[in-house]
């Protein structure tokens, strides 16, 4: 009984996540005038749990299914700000309000509704005492810290972390990332298994790492000309 509950209120949270979307991206313009007529409440995107990490985990504040509420208005007015620039048809969401132990990298798609998420690490320069918790963003350079905004998912190349992916940043506060080489990447201390050792990823240089085995998936659902949009609300 308690797996049918969990699907009927999984089913019932895609629904409404698929209704707002809807909603604020039938129209240009529209996520700007959604904003100013009505609020996306819990109750219309309700997050669902996660499984308790070993240990004693943070509080669960990000979901597998759906996005935070004012997370997800900010991205999709960014999306709707940068809608020249970048494909609409999905959109990648980093939670950086969560810690790193939880997936707080989502895929969403913006016609069905439905998102998947995965773990990033962020930038050692964001989280100097390795606490877990982003607790700042930079655009300077040398700063090795992960910077806030839109950024453009350009071209692939291979270099000294592998298979890799350009980042161009689209906002003033992320506009240094192409020339501070902020990419999306793979890397060992962002592999789901340290956290059964050390219970947070490790740390970037402001770039989006991913789990070795997330990359494939990370390249096939992000693609060339969609957005990465990164916040902490």
């Amino acid at each position: 009984m308690n797996e049918m509950g969990e699907v009927a209120r999984d089913r019932r949270a895609l629904v409404k996540n698929s209704l707002v979307l809807g909603s604020l991206l039938a129209v240009p313009g529209a996520v700007s005038a959604a904003q100013k007529m009505a609020r996306i409440t819990s109750r219309d995107l309700k997050p669902l749990s996660q499984p308790p990490l070993p240990g004693r985990p943070a509080p669960i504040i990000t979901s597998s299914k759906v996005v935070r509420p004012e997370l997800l208005r900010r991205a999709l007015a960014s999306l709707q700000r940068h809608g020249g620039q970048v494909k609409r048809d999905r959109i990648a969401i980093v939670d950086f309000a969560a810690p790193s132990s939880q997936p707080r990298l989502h895929f969403l798609d913006i016609a069905s509704g439905r998102s998947t998420s995965l773990l990033v690490a962020h930038g050692s320069g964001s989280d100097p005492a390795h606490t877990g918790y982003l607790a700042r963003f930079s655009n300077a350079f040398g700063s090795n810290a992960s910077s806030e905004g839109a950024f453009l998912a350009s071209d692939y190349y291979v270099g000294k972390h592998g298979r890799s992916q350009r980042l161009i940043g689209l906002d003033p506060t992320n506009d240094n990332a192409l020339g501070r080489a902020i990419v999306v990447h793979a890397a060992w201390y962002a592999n789901k298994d340290i956290l059964r050792t050390r219970g947070v990823l490790g740390r970037s240089q402001g770039c989006f790492a991913v789990g070795e085995n997330d990359l494939s998936e990370v390249f096939a659902r992000l693609g060339e000309g969609r957005m990465i949009y990164a916040t902490k609300v």
